[in-house]
This record gives structure tokens, C-alpha cells and sequence, in this order.
């Protein structure tokens, strides 16, 4: 991997000032490379000196500077020097034919299986716009971008700029050109390409698109209104919020496929991951979590194009910034009002895990932490998002609304088409308030780990009580503390006595209240999930919602329960089994479909995967599968779109597809199969459900690769082709299973990112242990080459999805250990094994604990 460090950047920063880059493609030379034409308007700000452009070509094929030819040759490891330049302004022109893609690194390109056409587009983010043009890679060196890309006749180019046809290429070729863009950052740069089916529009006098391929048109357009009236709504309040305006001169949103992220927030030009175009029903929380991504791209016109960061230690100014607002914003600007509830399930938890993991750092790293590009990628985690965005949230509930915005426009005026820091950002804010922001920074952006908080209650004789709050960590929290009763007429519900805001000072500092009155039911410390920090609950509050959890009302406050349930079992301080029976007793009360996925996900995924084995899992199993049929007897949204229940909370549908999830038996699966729907009302059985159904059949070996064949030839899409060779890597046979692992590992290298992922999550299950012990060692010894062959994209994806995760042994551990130590996994493998053998001790330690 090629890698820019901190130091080169700064010092290319002090000698080179870049003006403009013009980016000439040619989209036309068939299917391995295309042409770009680099010219790079740039002033030397010192006499005599040296720097280097990055360029990493199939073939360079000419550079001048100033009109004078410069060696290819001299191209090594990604770098083309410049030596000597006299002060002054400079043109150097790029010639090269350049690599296509199929790891969604540069220019990827894709084929639709379903009808043929191909489509591209350019991924930039921290290092790979030099797979796509000539440029002095860092993010302080801004410039104006002029692009112009000559693609095959029928296709349709966008860009950063509004792009227009201008004329003809060769053999009928069409050449387009994009409006010149403000100065932004070459990682920003972006081009999509091909014969899309597109909706657009116009808004605040601006043109607005959305774009995908043609295949899923139909798709789009049954999904259009939603994500017009949510790209509309947001972008308004984001105006009522920020003085600045919006920077650029259009907004296209273009669902491409093989997208590795969920998203790129390239000014004008956003690209989201096509599924999010959804072909089969969906629930609420699903269509919540498209629009959350919406708003947080849009947040990032803003926070990251506008003001961009200097180096990448601050990543958070990007990604906690626009996780946060994309959260708040979506809950003030639409209909979906309860986003914090699956922030706190779906990311927060993220947060946590990587948060207590040797790998964690702190929000806003010293810059030393972050030495070069490498470094950075392996950031764009957890901690970047959700913990920043959590200690944002704190931040706003600590500083309050009105000083926080007024610091952000403050930020926005000072560095408008510019770059900032941290530093920066806390001069802004202490411009717009009289708090320690500095001391607040140091105590919650510096420092890393999880405070966690433990209340202690007691009663004295005088009808009085109190609660003790034991603060382990270092950060001051302002929070609540909720105060619940069982109520008199049915003692299975909760009723809010009262709820009291308080801080809780830093430094291992205590929290103390004394009330009159007899002690509540449930003390709930972190009521309404305001700050970041592992909460406990004293053992009377522990009865309570062991009983009477579903009867606690507001969605958010039981899902900071279900939260510390799941920190405890991690902790090893509940078992398994018993957060599998809370959820068997609770979740078929639940409302919330957010709670329900995410506690049965967990549930399923870690509790019974990773910490049972044998008749306890199977015993899990059946319990998980007994709420499921609970709920589906209880009814509850379908989802929304094909076979769904328009404007049902998706809880059905949920419950159906963890029913499938959990099945042991495939006798039942079967007649679902059959009848095309679940009984007793839905869901149909779309083809995403049918999908699902069919990989937990080749799990359970109830069908073979004739029917996989089958299902494959109903669905000719591209989704179609990952979910078949999902199943096919999930069947229990040995042949199956090497024919999978030599596409995954093997030197044909011809599986695209999304295609080793399917493969991946179908290779290793549970219920097969025998047949897969003796590719946990293979794993090891195959992984890291192929890591180093194709690229971060695909070291992450083999570290994330190929580890044999399901080896819950100190073997695996050792193994892993031991190909740790050898020091040849690349950076990107590097910090994914880490992270998975941190979560393989700790799974030890739960089952340990149990046995």
C-alpha cells in the first residue's frame, strides 16, 4: 500500500500552493483501463524545491512540466518527483492510461448482469484519487477542478459541477464537461458514469437528481417521492441552521453498485451504496436508516467540503459532525422523530465495542497518533463516528443549542473553501460561549475509553432515600436520571415518577441525591440516553426490568436498558442464556422495531453465536425463535413496499426474517417456501425473503446447489448473484466449500468486493464446525497475501467477513496471535484481526464465566 505520511504532507504544504487541477477522462478503451489527462495549475512558494505529484497508472504514458518532457521512469511507487522548481507559478501535464477497478478503490466499474450495461464511478477517499488522475494528494491542498469525460454513446456523466453533452468523441463517443467547482479537496473529486435511470428536479433554485442503473428504474421510482421529501426537508432545515448556504452548485444523489462505503459525500455529487434502493419490503427502521444516511451526506457539504480537515487526525470534524446532525436534523426536519432510539441500538453500541478494544483512540487523536494514510484508514471507525457524534450530543446538552450553533457558523465563516483543526473548531465555539470548551475537549476528545456509571440506592427510616452514583472514568456527564414506579392498576407497566437532570462531575467525582418518599422501582441512570457511558443498575432496578422491562415507557429508556444488559453480557456479568431469556420474556411487548432488530440481532448473533455452543445454542435458538413466532401472532407492521403493510413499524417482517435466522429445523422453512408467504398474514415472500429463507435451508443442508441454480435463474440481478453465492459457500459439503475458498483466496483474484463479502458470510456457520475446522489455519496462512494483492478494501473485508469468527477457541486465538506476530499483514488487515482477536477473548471470557 502506498502511504503519504503526515510530515510529507506538511511539507508539501510549505513549497506548493495548487490552483487548478484539469481532469480529462476518456471512459472508451475498453474494459481494463481508461485515459486521464492531467493538467495541474500549481506555484512553487520556494525557490529550488523539491516535491512529487502521486500518480498510480497502468501506464504513464507522458508529463511535461512547463512544456518540458519529464522521464516516466522517474514514476516510482506511486510518486512523480519534481525537482527543483524555480518560485513561481508551473503546468504540469499528466498523460496515463489508468486501472479500472473491482474493489471499489479509484474507478470502479461494474457490469449489470441483469441487462449488460456497464457503469462507473470514482471513489477518491484519503489515497485512491491518484488511481484516477495525476494530483498532489492531501486534503489542505485544495484547488478548483475542471473535468470533462468522453464516455459511450447513451451514457449519462455527473460530477461535482453540473455536467452537460458538449459534443462528440470518436466512433460515436459522447464528450461532456462539469462546471469548475470551488476549491475542494482532490479526495472529493468525483465522476459516475453509464446509462442511468434518473429522477430529477428542482429545489431552492437548484437542480436535483437521483440516479441509478437502469435495472433498478422501477425501484427508483416507487422510492423517489420519499427520498426527494427527505432530501428537500433537510436541506431546508439545514438552512434555517447554518448561515453559510449550500456551497455548490447542484445536489445529484446516485445509488451505485459494489459501493464499499454507505455513502461519499463528494460536493454535488453524493454516492450511496444501491442497496439502499430497496427491491423487496422494508421496515420503518430501514427507510429511518436511508434517510439518516441522506441527511448525514448532506451535513457533510458543510462539515468536510466547505471546511475541510488539514490532516486526517481529524477525521471527526467530518464524520462526527455529520453523524450527529444527520441524527438531529432527520428528527427535526421529518417524520422520523425517534432516530436517537436506533442510534442508541444500532450505532452507539459500535461506539462501546470499538471504544474498549486496544485499537481505540481517542475522537480527535494528537496528530503524532496518526502518522500517515495507513494510520487514517483504519479511523474511519466507531470511535470517528459514533462516539464522536455521541460526545457532540453531550456537548450540545452541556454547552447548550443556541451557543453550539452559533460556534459552528462562526467555524464556517472563518474557513469557508478552506481547511481547519481542532484548535480551530474550539476557537470558533469559545468565541460563541463563556464555558471551558478547551477543558470539555480535553476531558472527552483527548482521552479514550468508557466512563461507566453505577448507582448504589438506599432508604432511611425518615421516608427518605437516596441514590449514590459511583463515577468510574474521568469525563463530566450532564444527564438524567429517570424515577419509575410500578403502576398501581397493573403492576406490569413502569410510570415516570419523575426525572431529574444533574451533573456528574469529572474525575471520578460522585453523584448524590437524597428525596423524601420510599425508594423508586427503577432508578434509571442515563434516562433518555444523553451521554456516552456504560450504566449499571443497582439490584431492586435490576428486578424490576428483569420483570416489567416491556411496561417501561419511551423507547429510548428501554433501549439504554437493553444497552446495559448487552454491556453486561460482554462483561461477563450476565449470562447468555439469561439476555436470550429476557428477550424471550420482553420483545414480543416491544413497539419499537429498532429494539427489536437490534436486540435480536445481538441475541442472535453474539449471544448464541459466539458465546453457546451445542444444546445451549440450540436452546437459544428455540427461544429466539418462540419470540419471533410471538410476534408474528402478535401482528405489527409488515414494512413498506412489495407484500408489506404501507406504514407498518416493520415488526412483522422483523420477526420473520429472524424466525428464518434461528430456524434448526428446515421442515417448517419448507412449507413458508412453499406457500409463498408466512402464515397467517404476511409477509409475502418477496425476493429478498425468499433469499434469506433459502440460505438458512443450505445452512441446514435441507437443499443443494440444484436449487440454488434455480433461484438464480429467477433473479438475474446482481443482488441475485451475491445472495447465490452466499448460499452456495453456505452448503455443507466439502467440495462446496473448497470451490468457495479458492475464489475467495485463490490467484484468479476474480471475485469483486461484493461478491468475496457474499461468499464470505456464507462460509462459516456454526452448525458446521467439523466440516470447517481445517480452514481455520488456512485462513491465516491464505489471508494476508491476498490482502497485500488486492488492495485495503479487500484486506478489511477478508479481516471483517472470511475470519473464522465462529471458532470460539483458544487455538483460533493462538493462531491469530501468532499471524499477528509475524508482522506481514498489511495496515488495513492489521487493525481488523486485531480487532477480532479482542473480540474473540473476550467471547472466551463470557463462555469461561459460564462454564
Amino acid at each position: 500500500m502506498v502511504v503519504l505520511t503526515c510530515a510529507e504532507a506538511q511539507g508539501r504544504a510549505r513549497v506548493v500552493r495548487v490552483e487548478q487541477y484539469a481532469v480529462d477522462l476518456d471512459l472508451t478503451r475498453g474494459e481494463e483501463v481508461f485515459g486521464s489527462t492531467t493538467v495541474v495549475r500549481f506555484a512553487a512558494l520556494e525557490a529550488g524545491a523539491d516535491t512529487f505529484v502521486e500518480l498510480r497508472p497502468n501506464r504513464l504514458v507522458r508529463a511535461e512540466l512547463d512544456g518540458a518532457p519529464i522521464d516516466p521512469g522517474e514514476l516510482r511507487e506511486g510518486r512523480l518527483p519534481l525537482r527543483g522548481l524555480a518560485a513561481g507559478e508551473h503546468v504540469l501535464r499528466v498523460e496515463a492510461l489508468m486501472p479500472f477497478s473491482r474493489v471499489g478503490e479509484g474507478m470502479h466499474r461494474f457490469t449489470d448482469p441483469e441487462d449488460g450495461n456497464v457503469y462507473v464511478y470514482t471513489q477518491c477517499c484519503v489515497t485512491d484519487a491518484p488511481l484516477v488522475f495525476a494530483c498532489f494528494d492531501q486534503p489542505d491542498l485544495k484547488a478548483v477542478f475542471r473535468v470533462s469525460v468522453t464516455v459511450p454513446e447513451g451514457w449519462t456523466v455527473l460530477g461535482n459541477g453540473v455536467a452537460a453533452r458538449v459534443g462528440e468523441g470518436g466512433s460515436g463517443a459522447g464528450r461532456w464537461e462539469c462546471a469548475p467547482t470551488p476549491p475542494i479537496s482532490t479526495y472529493l473529486m468525483a465522476v459516475a458514469a453509464g446509462p442511468f435511470h434518473s429522477v430529477r428536479t428542482e429545489h431552492a433554485g437548484l437542480p436535483f437528481g437521483l440516479h441509478v442503473r437502469r435495472s433498478l428504474g422501477r425501484y427508483l421510482e416507487a422510492d423517489a417521492a420519499e427520498l426527494l421529501e427527505v432530501t428537500r426537508r433537510c436541506f431546508d432545515r439545514y438552512h434555517e441552521i447554518f448561515d453559510e448556504p449550500y456551497p455548490f452548485d447542484s445536489y445529484d444523489q446516485a445509488f451505485v453498485p459494489e459501493f464499499n462505503a454507505g455513502a461519499m459525500e463528494n460536493p454535488g455529487l453524493v454516492t450511496f451504496r444501491d442497496e439502499f434502493i430497496h427491491r423487496s419490503a422494508v421496515t420503518e427502521t430501514e427507510q429511518q436508516t436511508r434517510a439518516m444516511v441522506i441527511a448525514h451526506e448532506m451535513a457533510h457539504m458543510w462539515f468536510g467540503d466547505l471546511v475541510t480537515l488539514r490532516w486526517w487526525d481529524d477525521i471527526w470534524l467530518n464524520e462526527s459532525f455529520a453523524e450527529y446532525m444527520g441524527y438531529q436534523v432527520l428528527s427535526e426536519a421529518t417524520r422520523f422523530a425517534d432516530t436517537w432510539t436506533d442510534f442508541a441500538v444500532a450505532r452507539k453500541s459500535w461506539g462501546y465495542d470499538a471504544d474498549e478494544r486496544p485499537s481505540t483512540h481517542p475522537v480527535a487523536p494528537d496528530p503524532d497518533a496518526v502518522p500517515d494514510t495507513a494510520a487514517a484508514l483504519g479511523n474511519f471507525d466507531g470511535i470517528s463516528y459514533a462516539k464522536g457524534a455521541s460526545a457532540l450530543r453531550q456537548l450540545v446538552v452541556w454547552l447548550g443549542e443556541r451557543s453550539f450553533l452559533a460556534g459552528i457558523n462562526e467555524h464556517f465563516a472563518r474557513h469557508r473553501f478552506g481547511n481547519a483543526t481542532l484548535a480551530d473548531f474550539l476557537d470558533s465555539l469559545a468565541r460563541a460561549s463563556d464555558r471551558d470548551v478547551r477543558g470539555w475537549a480535553e476531558s472527552w476528545l483527548r482521552t479514550t475509553g468508557v466512563d461507566t456509571l453505577v448507582p448504589r440506592v438506599g432508604e432511611s427510616e425518615a421516608r427518605r432515600w437516596y441514590v449514590d452514583v459511583e463515577h468510574r472514568g474521568d469525563r463530566p456527564h450532564r444527564l438524567a436520571v429517570g424515577l419509575y414506579d410500578r403502576a398501581a392498576a397493573d403492576e406490569s407497566r413502569l410510570v415516570l415518577r419523575e426525572r431529574l437532570e444533574r451533573d456528574v462531575p469529572p474525575d471520578g467525582g460522585r453523584l448524590t441525591v437524597t428525596l423524601d418518599g420510599p425508594r423508586p422501582d427503577l432508578v434509571l441512570v442515563n434516562d433518555l440516553d444523553w451521554t456516552y457511558a456504560k450504566v449499571r443498575l443497582d439490584p431492586v432496578s435490576w428486578g424490576t426490568v428483569r420483570s416489567v422491562l416491556s411496561g417501561l415507557p419511551g423507547q429510548l429508556s428501554r433501549a439504554v436498558v437493553w444497552n446495559a444488559a448487552r454491556d453486561m453480557l460482554r462483561e461477563a456479568e450476565l449470562g447468555p442464556l439469561e439476555y436470550v431469556r429476557m428477550a424471550r420474556s420482553h420483545l414480543p411487548f416491544e413497539t419499537d422495531n429498532a429494539v427489536v432488530q437490534g436486540v435480536l440481532a445481538f441475541a442472535r448473533g453474539y449471544a448464541a453465536d459466539r458465546c453457546l455452543s451445542g444444546a445451549q445454542r440450540t436452546e437459544a435458538l428455540g427461544l429466539l425463535g418462540e419470540v419471533c413466532r410471538e410476534l408474528l401472532a402478535a401482528g405489527g407492521g409488515g414494512g413498506v413496499g412489495s407484500g408489506a403493510s404501507a406504514g407498518g413499524s416493520g415488526v412483522r417482517l422483523t420477526a420473520a426474517r429472524y424466525f428464518i435466522d434461528c430456524a434448526t429445523d428446515p421442515e417448517e422453512l419448507l412449507a413458508w417456501q412453499a406457500a409463498g408467504e408466512v402464515p397467517g398474514g404476511g409477509p409475502a415472500l418477496d425476493v429478498e425473503l425468499r433469499w434469506r429463507l433459502l440460505l438458512r435451508l443450505s445452512v441446514l443442508g435441507a437443499v443443494g446447489a440444484a436449487e440454488i441454480e434455480e433461484a438464480r435463474a429467477a433473479d438475474a440481478s446482481a443482488r441475485g448473484a451475491e445472495a447465490a453465492a452466499r448460499c452456495r459457500a453456505a452448503l455443507p459439503e466439502a467440495a462446496a466449500k473448497e470451490k468457495a475458498w479458492e475464489d475467495m483466496f485463490g490467484p484468479a483474484d476474480a471475485l469483486s468486493n461484493y461478491l468475496f463479502t457474499a461468499t464470505a458470510q456464507g462460509f462459516w456457520q456454526p452448525e458446521q464446525s467439523e466440516l470447517l475446522q481445517g480452514f481455520v489455519a488456512r485462513y491465516f496462512t491464505d489471508v494476508v497475501p491476498l490482502a497485500a494483492r488486492r488492495g485495503p478494501a479487500l484486506a478489511e473485508a477478508a479481516g471483517r467477513y472470511a475470519f473464522p469468527a465462529v471458532f470460539v477457541d483458544e487455538e483460533t486465538l493462538a493462531r491469530g496471535e501468532e499471524c499477528l506476530a509475524s508482522d506481514r499483514a498489511v495496515p488495513a488487515l492489521r487493525r481488523r484481526l486485531e480487532d477480532q482477536l479482542d473480540d474473540l477473548r473476550r467471547a472466551l471470557g463470557v463462555r469461561a464465566a459460564i462454564s
